[in-house]
C-alpha cells in the first residue's frame, strides 16, 4: 500500500513538472563566451585579415600620419576625408572596409586634438536634409552658423588590398600575403601627400570561414 501511494505521488509529481519519464531532456550547459583581446591572435586563426591586423595597420597609419608635416603641421588645419568610397578590396579575402577606414578616421581624430579637421562625407545625406530644413524654417538655426554651402575637402583616403595566395597540396597548408596600401590625395592638384603601406604573411592548415 505505501509503494502505491509513493509511485502516485512521484507520477504527481512528474505532471506537475511538465514531463514524463520518456520526455526527459538532458540540458547539458553550453560553453559560455570568452572576450578576447582585439589586438592579438585569438582562438581562431586563419590566412584573412583578422581584428589584430586591423588594430596593428590602423595604429601604424595613425602615428605615420600625425608624423607628416603636410597634414598634421599645418597653421590652418586641413579638412580631410577618411572613408572606405575609395578603399578597395581586391583581395582574396573578405574583409569589410569599413573596420579599416572607420578605425583609422576615429582613432586619428581623437590623437590629432584639432591638428586636423574631419569632414563626414559618409554623413552628407544626413546633413543636407537638415541644412534643408532649416532653410525652409521648419526647424530654427540651431546654435552654429549658417554656411554657404558645406565643407569641402582638402585631402581624402584613397587605397586598396592586394594578395596573393600559394598552397602545398600535400599538407594542404594555405598561405596568404597581404599588401595594404594607404594614399591621401590632395583634392585639388590630385597629388599623393602621403602614403603607408602594410604587410603580412600567413600560413595555416585550418580552414577558417570569414564573414
Amino acid at each position: 500500500m505505501k509503494r502505491r501511494h509513493l509511485m502516485a505521488g512521484l507520477g504527481a509529481l512528474m505532471v506537475m513538472g511538465g514531463c514524463t519519464p520518456s520526455s526527459q531532456v538532458d540540458n547539458v550547459a553550453g560553453q559560455a563566451s570568452v572576450y578576447e583581446d582585439p589586438s592579438s591572435s585569438g582562438r581562431v586563426q586563419g590566412v584573412g585579415i583578422e581584428s589584430q591586423d586591423v588594430v596593428a595597420m590602423t595604429d601604424e597609419m595613425m602615428r605615420d600620419m600625425l608624423a607628416n608635416r603636410i597634414l598634421a603641421a599645418r597653421d590652418v588645419p586641413p579638412r580631410i576625408i577618411i572613408d572606405n568610397e575609395y578603399f578597395k578590396n581586391e583581395s582574396s579575402s573578405i574583409i569589410n572596409t569599413n573596420l579599416l577606414t572607420d578605425r583609422l578616421r576615429v582613432e586619428l581624430n581623437r590623437a590629432a586634438n584639432g591638428r586636423m579637421i574631419f569632414v563626414g562625407r559618409h554623413f552628407a545625406d544626413m546633413v543636407e536634409k537638415e541644412r534643408e530644413l532649416k532653410r525652409d524654417g521648419a526647424v530654427d538655426g540651431g546654435t552654429i552658423r549658417q554656411t554657404q554651402a558645406t565643407a569641402g575637402g582638402d585631402y581624402r583616403l584613397g587605397g586598396r588590398i592586394a594578395s596573393l595566395d600559394a598552397m602545398d597540396r600535400n599538407s594542404q597548408t594555405r598561405s596568404r600575403y597581404h599588401q595594404v596600401t594607404f594614399e591621401m590625395i590632395d583634392l585639388e592638384l590630385g597629388t599623393i601627400v602621403w602614403s603607408g603601406s602594410y604587410e603580412m604573411k600567413k600560413a595555416s592548415q585550418d580552414n577558417v570561414l570569414y564573414r
